[in-house]
């Protein structure tokens, strides 16, 4: 399902993509092992981010409350979660359910077809950490106004499954608002937009695709979505001060170009099937 942008979003990336990777960085090469970076919690599979936590953006002071019961915008985003019920057990449910896997190696394909170019460990070391580490930074920093709010999600508020039953216990204790995936699916878009701004475009829209794919599974209100994605341009905007991940991200802009210069593409064999299923 393809959603518009918000204005505030559209301004944030278009500031974020001038901005993105254009000075050089002076810092020692950045890890590239997951055992030097260590976990941010042990035995979680989730790396450290770049910033610390009092660094993190304040997403209780971007974000307006979520929509009051009664309210115009609560009834809208009731009737976009109904019409995306159509959706489930299409191709599009499919991806909404596959997008829900945060954990590496499997989450790095996430872009692959969308910059067509691999993305792991071993082909693209550097930008396979920048995106396992800025994971972190972008969904944590949703989580102090999502505690704040501790806002009902669809499914459970409705009383219905989802396209990932596994999750609904978990999901049920925690907060909607803002979306920690939206977010960490648009900081994804922005880092790759611009560490490859020939595929800004593919990468953006896939990011936000990432972020749908919250609705389409019935975990997320629309404002959950729009209120993500402003936290995580946020993140990305504090991350242009952070000289190691400026650093990783030249290196894995000369990655990206190496891996074009020997004629490397996206190994995923389903490009044309996500990109069809997007579209819906």
């Amino acid at each position: 399902m393809n959603t518009p942008l918000t204005p505030l979003c559209a301004v944030l990336a278009a500031l974020l993509l001038s901005a993105c990777q254009t000075a050089p960085v002076k810092t020692a090469a950045p890890s590239i092992s997951p055992e030097e970076v260590g976990e941010f919690r042990q035995g979680s599979g989730y790396l450290n981010g770049y910033l610390d936590r009092k660094e993190l953006p304040d997403s209780l002071a971007l974000v307006p409350p979520p929509p009051a019961p009664g309210s115009a915008r609560q009834a809208a985003d009731l009737q976009l979660h109904q019409q995306t019920r159509a959706l489930r057990n299409t191709p599009r449910w499919d991806y909404a359910f596959k997008d829900v896997n945060l954990k590496f190696p499997e989450a790095a394909g996430v872009f692959s077809c969308a910059l067509d170019v691999p993305i792991s460990q071993e082909a693209t070391p550097h930008l396979n950490m920048l995106l396992r580490r800025s994971l972190v930074d972008a969904g944590f920093a949703t989580y102090k106004a999502k505690d704040h709010y501790n806002r009902k999600r669809p499914f459970a508020e409705l009383g219905e499954t989802t396209c990932s039953p596994k999750e609904e216990a978990h999901l049920s204790k925690d907060g909607a608002y803002p979306s920690g995936h939206a977010a960490l699916g648009w900081a994804w878009g922005l880092i790759l937009a611009g560490v490859a701004p020939d595929k800004a475009n593919a990468v953006l829209q896939r990011g936000h695709a990432f972020g749908d794919s919250r609705m389409v599974c019935g975990v997320h209100w629309q404002s959950d979505l729009e209120a993500g994605r402003v936290v995580g341009a946020a993140a990305v905007a504090r991350l242009q001060a952070n000289p190691v991940f400026q650093a990783q991200a030249q290196l894995a802009k000369a990655e990206i170009a190496a891996a074009r210069a020997k004629g490397l593409k996206s190994d995923r064999t389903d490009c044309a099937a996500e990109a069809a299923a997007l579209k819906r």
